[in-house]
């Protein structure tokens, strides 16, 4: 079976933003070609033709699985996520961490939920079942404290909006379209807009472990006050896709 025709089964495109992550990419792939029995490619992601995790995809030997590298329009987490999605191939997408802390095993599960008809399938750390192992304290405090508020509160059905470990619909992420532009707080950004359109997400439980060697690139003081925009966007009435647009133009700036 040649590439193409491939691409034409897929039902899930892995999309991976990527930045010097040569240590543990080839892990990582390697993790989820072990773990995933879905018809799938992987999308990795860099800033920069200069990035270090290139010539490690390009080195690792990926078999029958569809491996591609893109080299983004944009910087950042954010513009990497959104590019990868618009050049996916399949109809699911998930988003995943090129640092091998979240679990790939939770990848087929995500996706029949969406092939059922939810939007979102949401990896909860923080629902029965599910776990996190290390990372800063303060940090995991304010991530579960957001997510049970925005589900007691406000009727976010998944106890973890914060995580970017999710699976989407591609059609619901197109119609929507991803207006993040600093960090990973894509993922409540597309809960929120779920929310607001009453459109279903679903979680299933996941542990997530700290990596092991490598320096995170999460930055909490820079990118919380959009996180906190997106918290407080998924509180509120119904509404219409046009609906919508207007009020993320108005609320969050756009």
């Amino acid at each position: 079976m040649t590439a193409t025709e491939r691409t034409e089964h897929l039902e899930v495109s892995v999309v991976i933003p990527a930045y010097n992550e040569d240590e543990a990419i080839e892990r990582s792939i390697r993790r989820i070609s072990e773990a995933v029995h879905s018809a799938f490619e992987v999308v990795v992601v860099v800033d920069s033709p200069e990035d270090s995790t290139i010539p490690a995809v390009e080195a690792y030997d990926a078999g029958q699985v569809v491996v591609r590298v893109l080299i983004q329009d944009g910087c950042g987490p954010a513009a990497a996520i959104r590019h990868g999605i618009q050049h996916s191939h399949a109809p699911v997408v998930v988003v995943t961490m090129a640092d091998g802390s979240d679990d790939p095993a939770c990848i087929d599960p995500m996706v029949r939920l969406v092939e059922r008809g939810c939007v979102i399938a949401a990896a909860s750390r923080y629902m029965p079942g599910g776990q996190q192992i290390g990372g800063p304290k303060l940090k995991s405090w304010m991530s579960r404290s957001a997510g049970r508020s925005l589900k007691w509160f406000a009727g976010v059905s998944t106890t973890d909006a914060t995580n970017s470990f999710k699976a989407y619909n591609k059609t619901f992420v197109e119609q929507v379209g991803i207006d993040s532009e600093n960090g990973f707080e894509v993922g409540i950004e597309l809960v929120a807009k779920a929310r607001r359109l009453r459109l279903p997400i679903a979680e299933v439980p996941t542990i997530w472990l700290d990596r092991d060697f490598g320096d995170s690139r999460f930055q909490m003081k820079a990118w919380l006050p959009h996180y906190l925009q997106w918290y407080r966007f998924a509180y509120g009435p119904r509404l219409s896709t046009e609906q919508l647009k207007t009020a993320v133009e108005r609320k969050v700036g756009k």
